[in-house]
């Protein structure tokens, strides 16, 4: 594998970390440009997005057809990193989720007639997007198989009962991808559909509280009592659903460990600055050797993540599935993103704690990535199957074509 990045990525890399400081890290500073969630307001952020869009850096993880500027996953691990050292960076470029992980496979996977229909708008920016899956118990988490929800064939169209919770960004969301049981076959009994929130039949039972910030809309629970869904509005096919999860989980979840490397980073330079100017007992604590050793241990971790992520991204632009490779960043940024915020706390003491800094804010948010898109129990578990399967053959390096070169870049 080739790191060295194009020209053209690092240009965007650039350009977007100059934004992030210039003009949303001022945001980010001043607490009027929040909303009550934890989160910037909607008129501020809007104001946000139409500089970054009239700069040429939005929907960069999009092709040109719809508004992006078609990079591969390498290049938006560079970018997607440098978008998150705000906390409020990547939904300015219109790369948060959900919306970037339903705009990336609603680009992959619905019909033309679909894409002008759904995924434009959300491209554009004129509306966000919701994927709701997750089941309350007895439902599907973790475990599609699960699924309670039901969508029952009625002529042309599918009426749907069920409940989903914990779906983020619902209550501001106008599209929405909905998972639901059309059938008992293990493997085909799951269909993706597509539904405006402005259909009725279903509603928002609650916004349910949360110990970290929220995205905008929330994390929901839903109740479907009924609603009606067009044949035409079924997403890559009836009994497909599983197979669109897995289309869209992978790469959702690698972009959220190019954006909490960011977090991560963030974390680590809030602690430095504090360290080099805070004396005590005659010292600098940067000077203290075991302030030293936490953040050198941090810069390493932070290091093998953002290997683990390209090398996964990597994979995924020459072609693979790299479900072994997701999972092994999924697991170990999430956990690198608490224990950066909780030194970074450590290092700043009452400070970190306290909302004079973002740090108490990363904290919060980080215990939810080992929960996120499988927890860290479900990814080691399924490295365990990958490697009961593969036996010595899950550390294989991959050969090149005779003639051919084994090292990879960004896909721009």
């Amino acid at each position: 594998m080739d790191f060295t990045i194009s020209p053209r990525i690092e240009d965007f890399r650039a350009r977007i970390a100059a934004f992030v400081e210039a003009r949303i890290l001022p945001c980010e500073a001043d607490r009027s440009a929040w909303d009550a969630h934890g989160n910037i307001a909607l008129p501020v952020l809007e104001g946000l997005r139409a500089e970054a869009r009239a700069q040429g850096l939005w929907c960069l993880q999009l092709s040109p057809e719809w508004g992006g500027q078609g990079l591969g996953k390498v290049g938006m691990a560079v970018c997607y990193e440098a978008m998150n050292r705000s906390i409020f960076g990547p939904v300015v470029f219109n790369s948060a989720a959900p919306d970037d992980g339903n705009m990336m496979v609603l680009e992959k996977v619905a019909t033309p007639a679909q894409k002008e229909r759904w995924l434009r708008p959300i491209a554009e920016g004129r509306v966000r997007s919701a994927f709701a899956m997750t089941e309350p118990h007895p439902g599907g988490g973790s475990d599609p198989s699960m699924m309670l929800t039901r969508a029952e064939r009625r002529g042309d169209r599918y009426v749907v009962h069920g409940r989903k919770w914990f779906i983020t960004g619902a209550a501001e969301a106008r599209h929405f991808i909905l998972l639901a049981r059309t059938s008992e076959d293990a493997r085909k009994g799951l269909t993706a559909f597509l539904f405006d929130a402005a259909a009725p039949g279903w509603r928002i039972e609650r916004r349910i509280p949360i110990m970290g910030p929220e995205e905008h809309g929330g994390h929901c629970e839903l109740v479907f009592e009924g609603l009606e869904i067009p044949a035409e509005d079924v997403l890559i096919g009836v009994g497909e659903g599983l197979r669109l999860t897995q289309t869209r989980l992978g790469p959702a979840r690698l972009t959220h460990c190019m954006r909490w490397l960011g977090l991560a980073g963030r974390a680590v330079e809030i602690a430095r600055a504090y360290a080099e100017t805070r004396m005590g007992f005659g010292q600098r604590l940067a000077e203290r050797e075991s302030v030293r050793m936490m953040l050198g241990d941090l810069a390493m971790q932070i290091e093998v993540g953002r290997l683990l992520v390209m090398k996964a991204a990597w994979e995924i632009d020459r072609g693979g599935y790299a479900q072994k490779e997701v999972s092994m960043a999924k697991v170990h940024v999430a956990n690198l993103l608490h224990k950066a915020a909780d030194t970074a706390i450590q290092i700043n003491g009452a400070r970190g704690y306290s909302t004079d800094t973002v740090l108490e804010w990363i904290y919060r948010y980080a215990r939810q990535a080992r929960l996120v898109d499988g927890a860290d129990e479900v990814h080691r578990m399924l490295l365990d199957r990958a490697l009961k399967t593969e036996g010595a053959g899950f550390w294989r390096w991959p050969v090149a074509q005779e003639g051919g070169e084994a090292g990879g870049g960004d896909a721009a």
